[in-house]
C-alpha cells in the first residue's frame, strides 16, 4: 500500500512516525507530505529521524489536497480537520490520528468532518466521541506517540543530554504556548533547584511564533544557568526527554497524561499569563476553551497555584512518588489507553485489514 501522512506542522511527526515505521516495516511505502506555509523546511530537513523518510513539500493544504486527487493513495493520515473529504474518499481512504490527547475541545471537534477510520485512545474518550458522533468509525488502538518508550528496554536506550549531570533528579519543564505559566516563572528560577537538572521543552509554537518573544526572551535568561538543558528547535520529539526525566510541570497539556502514562510525578501549574482576549469582560472565552476542560487534570498529580508553592511541590512529590500512583493508572486508562508499545502496530493491522 502507500500511505501518505499528512504534516501540517512539524510537531504531527511524534506521534506518525512510530505508524509510519511500523508500516514500512512491513513493506508498505509512506511518504509525509509536509506543508510549506507552516514549517520551516531547514529545521525539519535537520532532523535525523525525519531525513530517513519520503518527504513532499507542497505550498499549503490546497496543494495538499491536489497531491491526494492526482496520486490517489490507498490511506492518508491527518492529524486535524480536512476539507473536500468527498472528493478524497472517491480514491483514497482516511485516518485521523490526533497528535495530542489535551483538554481543549478541538480535540473533539476534529471529527466535524467524518473520516474512513479514527483511532482513539483511552475508554474514557472512545465513548465520549462515540457519544459526540454516533455515526463514526473509531477504533482504539492506543497513542502511538508512546510507543518508542513502552518497548522493552526502550527507556533506557535514550540517551542523557551530555551537559547535564545522570546522576541528579531531572526536572522537565514542558509549558505550552497559550494560556502559559512561562512569564510567570523567575527570571532566574533554575537557580531555585541547584540540586537538580532541568530540562526546558518549549512548545514550537514559542519557539516560532513573533508573537511569543517575550518567551523566547524568558528561555534564554533561563538557557544561562548550568543545570540547564533548552531543547533546540529541532527536537520536536518529547519523547526522549520523558525518557530521562523524573518529574513533569506543565499546566494544561496532554504532556500531562503522557508522562503520567510512565507512573512518574506530574505538577499542574495552574498560574498562567492570560493574553488580554481572555482577561476582563472577555474571561468567558477562557472558560469557554479552557476551564471547563481543565477539570481533567484536577487529580492527576499535585496542582499548584503559584511559583512559591511549586519550589515546595517539586521535592515534596519526588520524595512521594507513589502519592498519586492510583490517580496516574485512572488516567492513563481512560485518556492514554493500553500501554504496551503495540498501538502503532494495531493501527497498521486495521488499514491492512480494510
Amino acid at each position: 500500500m502507500q500511505i501518505c501522512f499528512d504534516t501540517q506542522n512539524i510537531y504531527y511527526l511524534p506521534q506518525y512516525l512510530p505508524v509510519a515505521i511500523e508500516l514500512q516495516n512491513r513493506g508498505h511505502q509512506c511518504k509525509f507530505i509536509v506543508y510549506e506555509d507552516k514549517n520551516d523546511k531547514t529545521l525539519f530537513d535537520s532532523d535525523e529521524t525525519a531525513k530517513k523518510h519520503k518527504v513532499i513539500w507542497v505550498e499549503n493544504e490546497s496543494a495538499a489536497y491536489d497531491y491526494y486527487l492526482n496520486n490517489q493513495p490507498d490511506w492518508i493520515f491527518f492529524g486535524n480537520t480536512f476539507p473536500h473529504l468527498d472528493k478524497i474518499h472517491q480514491n483514497s481512504k482516511t485516518a485521523q490520528l490526533g497528535h495530542g490527547i489535551g483538554p481543549k475541545p478541538s480535540y473533539y471537534h476534529k471529527s466535524s468532518t467524518p473520516m474512513t477510520v479514527r483511532f482513539m485512545e483511552g475508554d474514557l474518550r472512545l465513548k465520549k466521541i462515540q457519544a459526540l458522533y454516533p455515526d463514526g468509525n473509531f477504533i482504539q488502538a492506543g497513542f502511538s506517540k508512546l510507543d518508542p518508550l513502552f518497548s522493552a528496554g526502550a527507556i533506557k536506550s535514550f540517551p542523557f543530554p551530555v551537559t547535564l549531570n545522570p546522576t541528579k533528579k531531572t526536572i522537565l519543564y514542558a509549558p505550552t504556548f497559550n494560556p502559559s505559566s512561562i512569564e510567570m516563572f523567575p527570571d532566574g528560577w533554575p537557580a531555585d533547584f541547584p540540586d537538580y537538572n532541568v530540562i526546558i521543552k518549549p512548545h514550537a509554537i514559542s519557539l516560532n511564533r513573533k508573537r511569543y518573544k517575550k518567551q523566547r526572551r524568558k528561555f534564554r535568561l533561563w538557557e544561562k544557568h548550568k543545570n540547564v538543558y533548552l531543547t533546540k528547535d529541532n527536537e520536536f520529539s518529547l519523547i526522549p526527554f520523558m525518557a530521562v526525566s523524573d518529574i513533569l510541570l506543565s499546566e494544561a497539556s496532554s504532556t500531562l497524561f503522557e508522562f503520567a502514562a510512565l507512573d512518574r510525578p506530574v505538577i499542574v501549574c495552574n498560574f498562567y499569563k492570560l493574553k488580554w482576549t481572555y482577561r476582563g469582560i472577555f474571561k468567558f472565552r477562557f472558560e469557554n476553551r479552557f476551564e471547563k476542560d481543565n477539570v481533567l487534570y484536577k487529580d492527576i498529580g499535585k496542582r499548584v497555584n503559584t511559583y512559591e508553592e511549586l519550589r515546595t511541590a517539586i521535592p515534596q512529590q519526588l520524595n512521594n512518588i507513589n502519592e498519586f500512583h492510583a490517580q496516574r493508572e485512572q488516567y492513563t486508562r481512560e485518556h492514554v489507553g493500553m500501554t504496551d508499545g503495540k498501538a502503532s502496530a494495531r493501527i497498521c493491522d486495521y488499514l491492512e485489514k480494510y
